[in-house]
């Protein structure tokens, strides 16, 4: 059977990644977490103090760090030269500083070129804030996952609260406002809708009518 590309894109606490995630093992596709990419390059220059604002610094670290992924019962686990940091690129602190280098062009340039690899053979869901706009301006099924600001920051509340984390709901909203406007106001491949993206509203919406929409959509766009 036929196997497309399938490109989520949308703000933080859309909930992409649970859908995304649901849609890939329901498909029977990979699952690309782009967004993971950026935040374990954010660690890694932090760990080793590097000036986010130098080109060559950031060149250099893309160069010498190995990202991949391995597949779990949630979905996957980030391995950053050889260890798992998925729990550690999911700080408040990794979120910002993820938006931060995912503007620099260094490391848009290195990852854009791994993503497209892992990516061009088909049968796969990658979720991020470019895909469809920049990674794959030409995948078969794009979908633009949005939900309120308020909404999102409950949900991101949430998630980190549930991790033990010491944060309060109005301080996670407004960072996911801070985030909106980073992400969409940067120079290089800003968070955007592609044109030919369908635009699901998750606000008062459950995620599993959600990934059914999405597998109803993919499924005509096989049958093609």
């Amino acid at each position: 059977m036929k196997k497309i590309i399938v490109a989520i894109d949308g703000p933080s606490g859309s909930g992409k990644s649970t859908v995304a995630k649901l849609l890939a093992k329901k498909l029977g596709y990979t699952y690309i977490d782009t967004g993971a990419m950026y935040r374990a390059i954010a660690l890694q220059a932090k760990r080793e103090n590097i000036n986010i604002n130098s080109g060559a610094a950031l060149s250099n670290l893309c160069d010498r760090v190995q990202i991949g992924f391995v597949p779990d019962n949630d979905g996957l686990r980030t391995i950053l030269n050889g260890v798992d940091v998925s729990e550690e690129i999911r700080t408040p602190d990794m979120s910002m500083a993820a938006s931060d280098i995912s503007s620099k062009k260094e490391v848009r340039q290195s990852l854009l070129s791994l993503q497209r690899r892992m990516g061009e053979t088909g049968g796969v869901v990658l979720e991020g804030r470019d895909v469809g706009t920049v990674i794959f301006p030409n995948a078969e099924a794009k979908f633009f996952l949005d939900a309120s600001l308020e909404e999102r920051g409950k949900r991101r509340y949430k998630e980190l609260a549930a991790k033990g984390l010491d944060v309060t709901l109005e301080q996670t909203i407004e960072d996911v406002k801070k985030r909106d406007i980073n992400d969409s106001s940067r120079d290089i491949a800003p968070l955007k809708m592609a044109a030919d993206s369908i635009l699901i509203d998750s606000t008062n919406v459950g995620i599993k009518e959600v990934v059914e929409k999405m597998i109803r959509v993919v499924n005509e766009k096989v049958d093609r």
